[in-house]
């Protein structure tokens, strides 16, 4: 009774890669951390030059601090600053990054110390270690985590954990559940005693049984968490279509989660702030799978933030010859990038590699749409792609309002349907920045 609208089921490739157990990739000689790895204001410099940081040192101050969008960055190595200066981010601008030369010595910050919470104001204390260690929506929206829990609080009676993981290739967040279900498990209960729910929901897609069945074996006898084993399809990991399969409930347009009574985060999201608590440490890695086609060896590695994503192909093999697009994150959402050396981020969840038969390209630029549909009947937002794709081309932009373009989630599930292989993402987007830019 309960789904979502529309949606598609591509071929998921992950056995490429969802029985390679993770694998500690070591720090790269310098690291290259951008001020803006999440939603929100960029974080302010906080080192200069020459400065000495250690593992876990603040390098960037959150801009509007804890009641703000915004989080602050931490450097994954110890070493010296090499310059504050603007690199290639892999959004393909250039951000002002922390560049760090490391000095192999894994020296911890003063500050990385377990994280005491106190029972009569947990929420709060929540609110701020998320805060203090940089946590974001790991599965690559990058949400500050402390804005989206404090948004909930009062409010939420729906705690939804999202372990759909329902990109093509992408095997992180499995693994994760894998091999560390017991600090997930305990990142996701301090999540409900910050909401003061009784019970929390860990959502996952059902082509991750082996996952399932330990996580049901763990939670036998308790009644605080509940496994709820969704069908596979995709954009099910998106946070309004999985509070829909979840729930039943419809985040309005123009909406959030808090709107409908709900409250989603992802499993590394729930990892992250374990980790926080119980050691003290910020966000300075990541779990990320490197797979496709033009991979070498697909398997999935912890990857220290800034590490620049040759560094990462190079541990998985290098690309295969055929290689012809390198995409980080899925082969749905993910983006191109033109450029190697562009440094690993907190969204970077996979690093995706495709080779020439996964690439379709129009073979007619000026191919018109039959009409047959198709992008309509799949759009899990339901919206018309084809006529925004069709009000674009004509910059009749009022049009684009009025079809609640802001809407469109940008999951590709139009574009992968449509059979004139009409550039219907791509239009959508150029949509939007010039309504944004007018």
């Amino acid at each position: 009774m309960r789904s979502f609208f529309g949606g598609i089921h591509p071929y998921d490739g992950k056995a490429l890669s969802r029985n390679s157990a993770i694998e500690e990739l070591a720090a790269p000689k310098q690291v290259v951390i951008p001020l803006s790895m999440h939603i929100g204001a960029p974080a302010k410099p906080g080192v200069s030059a020459g400065d000495s940081v250690c593992v876990g040192s603040v390098i960037g101050e959150a801009a509007t601090g804890v009641a703000g969008i915004s989080a602050p960055v931490h450097s994954s190595v110890s070493g010296t600053v090499a310059a504050v200066e603007e690199r290639l981010h892999p959004n393909g601008r250039r951000i002002v990054s922390v560049v760090i030369d490391n000095d192999f010595n894994d020296t911890l910050d003063a500050e990385v110390v377990p994280q005491t919470i106190d029972e009569h104001d947990y929420s709060t204390d929540i609110i701020r270690i998320l805060y203090k260690a940089g946590v974001v929506g790991m599965g690559g929206a990058t949400f500050p985590a402390h804005y989206k829990l404090a948004s909930g609080l009062n409010r939420a009676d729906t705690l939804i954990i999202n372990g759909a993981e329902c990109e093509p290739y992408i095997t992180s967040d499995h693994r994760v559940l894998l091999e560390d279900a017991d600090a997930v498990l305990r990142g996701i209960r301090h999540l409900r005693r910050a909401l003061n729910l009784d019970k929390a929901i860990l959502a996952v897609e059902a082509n991750k049984a082996d996952a399932i069945a330990l996580l049901k074996t763990k939670l036998e006898g308790t009644s605080d968490i509940e496994i709820r084993v969704l069908k596979t399809r995709y954009p099910q990991g998106g946070e309004k279509q999985l509070i829909q399969a979840v729930t039943g409930r419809q985040v309005p347009s123009g909406k959030l989660p808090a709107d409908v009574n709900c409250v989603v985060f992802n499993v590394y999201t729930a990892w992250s702030l374990n980790q926080a608590i119980e050691t003290g440490l910020p966000v300075i890695s990541r779990v990320v799978t490197v797979s496709g086609p033009g991979v070498a060896y697909p398997k999935n590695l912890r990857v220290k933030i800034g590490t620049p994503v040759r560094e990462v192909l190079d541990a998985a093999g290098g690309l295969k010859a055929d290689a012809r697009k390198v995409l980080l994150g899925g082969p749905m959402m993910g983006n191109a990038i033109y450029d190697l050396d562009v440094p690993v981020i907190k969204g970077t969840n996979s690093i995706v590699a495709l080779a020439p038969e996964q690439i379709h390209h129009s073979a007619d630029t000026n191919s018109v749409c039959i009409r047959c549909g198709r992008c309509i009947g799949v759009c899990p937002m339901r919206l018309q792609p084809v006529y925004l794709y069709a009000y674009e081309r004509k910059n009749k932009l009022d049009e684009l309002k009025k079809l609640h373009i802001a809407d469109c989630m940008e999951c590709g599930s139009c574009a992968y349907i449509c059979p004139g292989r009409l550039h219907l993402v791509q239009a959508i987007r150029s949509g939007k920045a010039k309504i944004n830019n007018r």
